[in-house]
C-alpha cells in the first residue's frame, strides 16, 4: 500500500518560507521513501509566509509605498486572493526585519502603514482585508494604523500626539476616521492581551528593544488606550485574546478598523484544506525554525500538531530547535540554520523513524 505523507510547515524564520520548507521535507520523505504519496501544505498562523501559504502563485502582488516603522517610507506587499479580497502581512510595514537591531525602538515605532496598506487595498477595490499580524516593530496599540486610517489622537491641551507606544499615556481624545467600506479581518498568530501582566507590553517589549523603563511607559500607555476603548463600548479589548497580537494591534484594529479578530493558524488551515489533506495521511510532518512550548499556544505548528495527535495520526516535528517537548517524536538541527538539504536530511531520517524502516 502506498504511504501518504502530509508536509504542513511554517516558515523557518529569517531562512526559508514555508512552500520551500515543504519542498525539502517531501524531498526527504521520498529520499526515505520514493514511493510514497507526498502532500503539500505549506501554513501560516498570519506571521511569517501568509502570502506564501494562502496565495497561488500566480496571484496578484502589488508592492506599495507606505510609511515605516520609523516614518520613512517602504514597500508594503499587497496580494489578492480574489478581485474582492486583498490580503497582505503587517511586517512588510511595521516589521521588526524592517529595522537594523540598534534601531529598534518600540517607544516610537508606528504601525502607520498598516492603516495605509489597508486604505490602499479598500481604494483598490477591497471588500475584504486580511490582515497577519505578527513580527511587528511596535508596541502602539494600532494607534498608527488609526492615523493612517484618518483618526487623530490629542493630549489635553489639543495637540496631536507623536507617533509611537510612549506617548499614549498622554492621550486625551480619539477624533475622526474614515469609513471603510470593507470587512476587515485581522489574524492573531498569539493569544496575548493588550494589558496587564501578560499583556503586549511585558511580552513583547523586550523582544522589540525596549528596557524595562520602556516596558513600564509602553504598559502605561495601552492602560490609556484601553480605557478610552472601554468609555466608548469596547472595554472588552483589554483583555481580549490576540489583542496584544504584533505589540496591540489586533486591539487597535478591533476598535479603529472595526476588524473581526480571530485565530490566524485556524484560519489559514481552514483556507488551505489542511483537514481534508490530514484525513488522507499516514503520517503528518510539521515544523517551524525554533518549535518549544509556546508553539503549542496558537502557532501554526503547533495548532498542526495537536489536530494531528487529535485524529490519532503518526506525528512528527522538524525544526532548527526544539526545547521542552514531551511525548512529541521531534529531530531539529541542534540549534543551527537549516537550509533545504538539512531539512530534508532530518524528514528522511524522522520518516523512517514514524514507518519503522531500517537506516540506509
Amino acid at each position: 500500500m502506498t504511504m501518504v505523507v502530509l508536509v504542513a510547515p511554517a516558515a523557518f524564520k529569517g531562512s526559508l518560507g514555508p512552500r520551500q520548507v515543504a519542498d525539502a521535507l517531501a524531498a526527504g520523505v521520498r529520499l526515505a521513501v520514493p514511493d510514497a504519496r507526498v502532500l503539500h501544505c505549506p501554513i501560516s498562523d498570519g506571521g511569517d509566509g501568509l502570502l506564501e501559504a494562502v496565495l497561488p502563485p500566480e496571484s496578484l502582488r502589488e508592492r506599495v509605498a507606505v510609511t515605516g516603522p520609523l516614518g520613512s517610507k517602504v514597500e508594503g506587499l499587497l496580494g489578492w486572493l480574489d478581485s474582492d479580497t486583498a490580503m497582505f502581512e503587517s511586517a512588510t510595514a511595521c516589521g521588526i526585519a524592517l529595522l537594523r537591531p540598534d534601531q529598534l525602538d518600540p517607544l516610537h515605532t508606528t504601525t502607520r502603514g498598516v492603516g495605509e496598506l489597508i486604505w490602499e487595498a479598500v481604494d483598490r477595490g477591497a471588500k475584504t482585508v486580511v490582515v497577519g499580524l505578527g513580527g511587528s516593530a511596535t508596541v502602539d496599540g494600532g494607534t498608527g494604523a488609526a492615523r493612517g486610517l484618518g483618526w487623530t489622537l490629542r493630549d489635553d491641551s489639543g495637540t496631536p500626539l507623536p507617533e509611537g507606544g510612549s506617548s499614549l499615556r498622554g492621550l486625551a481624545s480619539l477624533d475622526g476616521g474614515w469609513g471603510l467600506a470593507a470587512q476587515v479581518v485581522a489574524l492573531a498568530d498569539v493569544t496575548t492581551p493588550l494589558t496587564g501582566v501578560e499583556g503586549a507590553a511585558p511580552v513583547f517589549g523586550p523582544q522589540k528593544g525596549a528596557t524595562p523603563e520602556g516596558v513600564a511607559q509602553l504598559a502605561a500607555g495601552l492602560e490609556v488606550l484601553a480605557a478610552h476603548f472601554a468609555r466608548l463600548d469596547r472595554a472588552d479589548l483589554a483583555t481580549l485574546p490576540g489583542g496584544g497580537a504584533a505589540g496591540g494591534l489586533g486591539a487597535g484594529l478591533a476598535f479603529f478598523a472595526r476588524a473581526q479578530l480571530v485565530q490566524g493558524a485556524d484560519w489559514v488551515l481552514e483556507r488551505v484544506g489542511f483537514d481534508a489533506a490530514l484525513a488522507k495521511a499516514d503520517l503528518l510532518i510539521t515544523g517551524e525554525g525554533s518549535f518549544d512550548r509556546t508553539s503549542l499556544v496558537g502557532k501554526a505548528s503547533g495548532v498542526v500538531l495537536r489536530r494531528g495527535q487529535a485524529a490519532r495520526k503518526r506525528v512528527a516535528v522538524v525544526a532548527g530547535r526544539v526545547e521542552g517537548l514531551i511525548g512529541v517524536h521531534a529531530l531539529d538541527g541542534e540549534g543551527r540554520t537549516l537550509d533545504a538539504r538539512g531539512i530534508a536530511e532530518l524528514a528522511a531520517r524522522v520518516t523512517r523513524e514514524a514507518f519503522g524502516l531500517p537506516a540506509p
